[in-house]
């Protein structure tokens, strides 16, 4: 009986708003809520309101997962573990997600990014199960990566910032000088939907089929995919995020990827292999909530 399992909240952070939901798991939520990222002090608020609710109804908070933007300081013997580092996001740098245990004493915790937490769901429950190597890209408002080796997400100086890469400028796109803050045109700054508007001031769905944005964006990706596939040997790429919903994409990213590889991999990524190694994600928009509950999970196991 579903009662019996310890109650588990699971949240998912991003930029414009956060999802908090609590249940026995990822496939047994009970309550979902939406709160608006805003300041830290506001966001942690009314999170801390939905998880008193859930409380009240659910009782003891056993297990609480965070899939967050960031960068993060995912080192647990570090003095600032779980806090938020430099961030474009105003207000954000040092915020920390463990004060919202103060109200929830004994409850288990731990945090990833949300795109490595993303990762993790694909691998347990969606596009990348059986991989020992997979990888989870998100194109939105920002451009995140997440790394799955062996069941575990990749950790180690900080995490992956696959969005920070500089890449190869597409020849049609040299003028355009990237709207990062931190790197200009790195890959977030040419192929992120606030790059997109930048350039054209709509997205990228209400462009004809013609326009020239599409294969830059698809250029960018596919360079993306080709170091993945390099540098650490994937067996899965899963592509997501609000820009990637144009279909129009993932079979140009394809396409462009194999140009780049040019054989070099050989039959395992050709043409036809491409097709199953750059994927659509497979718990949809899901992801990222179904990695807070995984993280939530483990962490209670761990005790």
């Amino acid at each position: 009986m579903s009662g019996a399992r310890p109650v588990l909240a699971a949240i998912e952070a991003g930029g414009t708003k956060c999802v908090v939901a609590m249940g026995y798991g990822h496939d047994a939520p009970q309550l979902i809520a939406r709160v608006p990222t805003t300041d830290p002090a506001h966001t942690f608020a009314e999170i801390s309101a939905v998880l008193a609710q859930g409380v009240a109804q659910f009782g003891r908070l056993a297990g609480l997962g965070v899939a967050a933007f960031g960068p993060l300081q995912l080192d647990t013997a570090a003095a600032n573990f779980a806090r938020v580092l430099a961030t474009p996001k105003s207000g954000w740098a040092g915020a920390d997600w463990r004060s919202l245990l103060a109200q929830h004493p004994g409850c288990a915790f731990a945090i990833d990014t949300d795109v490595n937490a993303a990762a993790l769901a694909e691998h347990r429950w969606g596009a990348a199960m059986g991989c020992d190597v997979s990888a989870y890209v998100t194109v939105g408002t920002g451009i995140g990566g997440g790394v799955v080796v062996r069941g575990r997400s990749l950790r180690g100086l900080l995490h992956p910032e696959l969005g920070h890469l500089r890449l190869r400028r597409h020849p049609q796109d040299v003028s355009f000088h990237g709207v990062c803050p931190f790197h200009g045109d790195c890959l977030e700054g040419v192929a992120s939907g606030p790059a997109i508007t930048a350039r054209c001031g709509t997205n990228l769905s209400a462009l004809d089929d013609s326009h020239p944005l599409i294969d830059v964006v698809a250029d960018s990706l596919a360079q993306l995919c080709a170091h993945l596939l390099l540098v650490l040997s994937t067996q899965c790429i899963v592509l997501g995020g609000g820009v990637l919903g144009d279909a129009r994409l993932l079979p140009r990213i394809r396409r462009s990827c194999g140009q780049y590889l040019n054989g070099y991999l050989g039959p395992s990524a050709d043409t036809a292999r491409l097709e199953t190694l750059i994927r659509a994600p497979g718990l949809a928009e899901y992801s990222g909530l179904a990695g807070a509950f995984l993280l939530a999970d483990q962490a209670l196991d761990r005790g």
